[in-house]
């Protein structure tokens, strides 16, 4: 059974500057809840058990997150609010929460190996990238599980990139196998458009069989100076079968300005207490908008809470 998770949130989250330089990117509110909830409980909803955050020193936040704070219930229940007492107390119990700290930013695989102590010998785990927010009917971390279940080999997140955002993905080469599972024959990491030999990119989403992780401590340094996961994946490629699964659910890359603000529209607009309002200012002020913008969003098109 997969009941492991490595979350790396030690990146600075230069996008998002200067607000990340005194909050963690991953602690940005959707709504009422910061970007790192929805992955907690999304791996919790998986049947992971086990938690492994791989921090930095400016990351003490999320660590406090996921804390039980006896001050802050007390005030809540002599105000009456026992409501919010609870839903802030039961996060300490989804889980058990490990913190690590990365002292260095060397990449993504090198957060993973710091972490993999941790692991039991043998025993595949999933990843999750701190940014990489989907909301599904079924979580997509029980999609995959699923998927390694049948096959017993790594697998991976896909979907499907429109144009030249494709250059910011490591894009797999594969055939389908069937129904959204592709075995994967190759991986090109952020190739140029004309270059790519598929429109199906990898997102923050893996279980990650120990083959993975042995080719990973193999894996030299990029002339970023990191160690990539992304290579250790393409050189397994080569030896044993790596599948990408194509998943169901609406993702949001809450690693960049754009995703995150979508985020947090379409999080908003499902908001029992905000929907109908949020929907109706959102139309209003397309209607008033005075400049004609590419790819603008047809608000008429935009469902608010309660519309069928």
């Amino acid at each position: 059974m997969i009941t492991k998770a490595i979350i790396p949130v030690a990146g600075i989250g230069s996008r998002f500057l200067p607000a990340s330089k005194s909050i963690p990117k991953e602690m940005f509110p959707l709504v009422d809840k910061p970007v790192i909830h929805y992955i907690v409980k999304e791996a919790v909803e998986s049947g992971i058990r086990d938690i492994i955050f791989v921090t930095s020193a400016a990351k003490k936040s999320v660590e406090d997150y996921f804390d039980v704070n006896f001050e802050l219930e007390y005030r809540l229940d002599k105000k009456g609010k026992s409501e919010f007492k609870s839903a802030i107390h039961e996060m300490a119990d989804w889980a058990n929460f490990y913190f690590i700290r990365q002292s260095e930013p060397l990449g993504d695989g090198d957060a993973i190996l710091r972490a993999s102590g941790l692991l039991g010998q043998d025993q595949a785990f999933a990843v999750m990238w701190g940014d990489d927010v989907i909301i599904s009917e079924t979580p997509v971390i029980k999609q995959l599980i699923a998927v390694y279940e049948k096959y017993k080999s790594s697998v991976f997140a896909i979907e499907e990139i429109q144009g030249k955002a494709i250059e910011r993905y490591g894009v797999i080469n594969g055939k389908e196998i069937e129904p959204c599972v592709y075995q994967v024959s190759g991986i090109i990491e952020k190739p140029k458009l004309e270059e790519a030999p598929s429109n199906l990119g990898i997102v923050g989403h893996y279980i990650i069989t120990p083959d993975v992780l042995e080719a990973l401590k193999k894996q030299e340094f990029d002339k970023r100076g990191e160690i990539g996961l992304a290579y250790a994946l393409h050189d397994t490629v080569k030896r044993l079968p790596v599948y990408g699964y194509k998943f169901s659910g609406a993702r949001y890359d809450c690693g960049n300005k754009l995703g995150w603000l979508k985020a947090n529209v379409a999080l908003g607009l499902e908001d029992y207490e905000i929907g109908q309002e949020l929907g109706e200012f959102l139309k209003q002020e397309t209607s008033n908008f005075k400049y004609q913008m590419p790819n603008q969003i047809q608000m008429s098109n935009v469902k608010m809470h309660g519309e069928s």
